[in-house]
């Protein structure tokens, strides 16, 4: 079916970034309901520690995984994101859209296939890499990419003996070398330490909803 005027995927915000062929760029990805602080420093983290050209908000129609009954219109997500990610080398896009992709497998699939003179790392928080044997075809997205995983609070433990740390624990790279795990061929990760956000998306939704009520 032809797209509308009103079709999401005409949105610019849907589009692939532009980055020069040989650029490294980090994916970090999430629904971001809504984006915080946390996030940024995830950001931050992986922009100095990785060495990366670019860093790319991937925001989600919909995580596959969570309730979407809380789930902010995906513009309003975009524009929260992008007053959040103001620095030169972030990108904040909703590809999933255009590409028409729900899971984050077959998203980094399709970027290397369109964009295949880019390097990319997976980026995520500790959080998330504790789940991570849940997402769909886990496996593939760590065997197609570096991946890259920033500690948050009362996730480290968690995120370290979970079944995707265990799985892949040989494959796992010194933090001192985090810049080089970019230059590896997957499965290769590595897990960053340092200053942690407790902030969270789903205590800033619950007092939202507390403070809508009183």
């Amino acid at each position: 079916m032809r797209a509308t005027a009103t079709d999401p995927r005409d949105d610019p915000r849907t589009a692939i970034p532009h980055a020069e062929p040989g650029n490294v760029i980090g994916l970090f990805g999430g629904s971001f309901n809504p984006p915080h602080s946390g996030h940024r420093l995830v950001a931050d983290v992986a922009l100095s520690r990785l060495g990366l050209d670019q860093l790319w908000w991937l925001v989600t129609p919909g995580n596959p995984l969570k309730d979407h009954a809380q789930l902010a219109p995906l513009g309003v997500r975009l524009d929260a994101v992008a007053a959040l990610a103001r620095h030169p080398r972030m990108r904040v896009t909703a590809l999933e859209t255009r590409l028409g992709t729900s899971y984050s497998a077959r998203t980094v699939d399709l970027l290397r296939q369109k964009r295949p003179r880019l390097r990319f790392v997976w980026i995520m928080g500790a959080d998330n890499l504790a789940g991570f044997h849940r997402w769909q075809d886990w496996r593939g997205l760590m065997e197609s990419v570096p991946v890259a995983v920033i500690d948050r609070p009362g996730a480290t433990l968690s995120a370290l003996w979970s079944p995707a740390a265990q799985t892949f624990s040989r494959r796992r790279i010194d933090e001192q070398d985090a810049g080089l795990v970019a230059r590896e061929r997957a499965p290769a990760w590595t897990f960053l330490h340092g200053p942690r956000d407790p902030s969270s998306s789903t205590r800033i939704r619950a007092g939202q909803a507390g403070a809508r009520m009183s």
